[in-house]
């Protein structure tokens, strides 16, 4: 019987399988709504999880006896007390096979690296960063944003852009064209309606205001490129962070860029990078080119004891090959 390796990205959005067969050829995709527990709670991502796996197992013609290794990428999955109730919901599926299971910004830097280690960087909605040393040791922040002080995604950037505003209107830092376009994004009368809206709850500008700063910021708006440099810093510190866990100050490694943020701003990317770079000078920035659930798949392969390196490209190329056409 033929062995197959499946792998899994669950996600805040959405949520996706594949499976692989011993030559790295991806043949079966199944894919699903959000998975994530903090958005839909365990049995929510119970229920994405046998979803994706159902689908995917139809995809491929193979039955749950012929998986020899799983990759599991599960978004919210950051502390260890979250462990037991995610590898409940893994027990779940029933899979007598062995398996990894990891945050879902691991799989993102196997799936953009060259060699399957490095460090990957979320900045999107918001800002996580975990890495994986070559013997895979791994290192992250805790994705507690704001609250842990932890800086950098849209969810802090966007309120960091508000404050600006604020003080432009008290006269405590300098004027900002984010002034009128945060008033014409929420039909406000005007910057002082703008600001008593914002506080009384008449007005929201939410994470999907974060392109209105980079448009400003390219139009020469200077707090706006003071906003996007302050982010750059914020997430190279992140990063940092993950190097000094992993000494990886001496090494050359990718970072891997995942998320929109990131490919919004050469300036945020760039500054980023220079502060890496005051730490770890062999840094090199790589962006995320396919879906992170191709990590996913080559995860579960190593859990089955395959080595990932000789299929790398054939399991990125059938992966996009297929996903393609769904």
């Amino acid at each position: 019987m033929a062995k197959h390796y499946i792998g899994y990205d669950i996600g805040g959005t959405n949520s996706r399988a594949l499976v692989a067969d011993e030559g790295g050829r991806v043949v079966g995709l199944g894919q699903a709504g959000a998975g994530s527990y903090e958005v839909v709670g365990w049995d929510g991502l119970e229920a994405a999880l046998h979803a994706v796996t159902d689908a995917a197992f139809a995809s491929a013609g193979i039955m749950p006896d012929q998986i020899a290794g799983a990759g599991f990428g599960i978004a919210g999955y950051d502390w260890p007390g979250e462990r037991g109730p995610h590898l409940e919901a893994v027990a779940s599926l029933g899979l007598d096979a062995p398996f990894a299971l990891v945050n879902d910004s691991i799989i993102g830097l196997i799936a953009g690296t060259a060699e399957g280690w490095g460090i990957g960087i979320v900045a999107g909605t918001g800002g996580n960063c975990w890495g994986r040393d070559r013997h895979g040791r791994e290192g992250h922040t805790t994705g507690g944003a704001a609250m842990l002080g932890e800086y950098g995604g849209a969810d802090t950037l966007v309120p960091e852009a508000i404050c600006a505003v604020s003080r432009a209107f008290t006269r405590r830092g300098p004027a900002t064209a984010l002034t009128q376009a945060f008033v014409d994004a929420v039909g406000a009368l005007g910057q002082e309606d703008l600001l008593e809206g914002l506080c009384m709850g008449r007005y929201e500008l939410s994470t999907s205001a974060a392109p209105l700063i980079f448009q400003a910021g390219a139009a020469g708006d200077a707090v706006s490129l003071d906003l996007i440099r302050w982010a750059g810093r914020e997430l190279g510190s992140l990063v940092v962070g993950v190097v000094r866990q992993l000494t990886l100050e001496h090494e050359a490694f990718e970072v891997v860029q995942i998320g929109s943020l990131l490919a919004a701003s050469p300036l945020l990317a760039g500054t980023m990078l220079a502060t890496i770079h005051d730490v770890a000078p062999g840094a090199r920035l790589t962006q995320l080119t396919m879906p992170p659930v191709v990590g996913g798949v080559m995860l579960g392969m190593e859990a089955g004891g395959v080595d990932v390196g000789p299929v790398r490209e054939i399991v990125a190329s059938t992966a996009v090959a297929l996903m393609a056409k769904d």
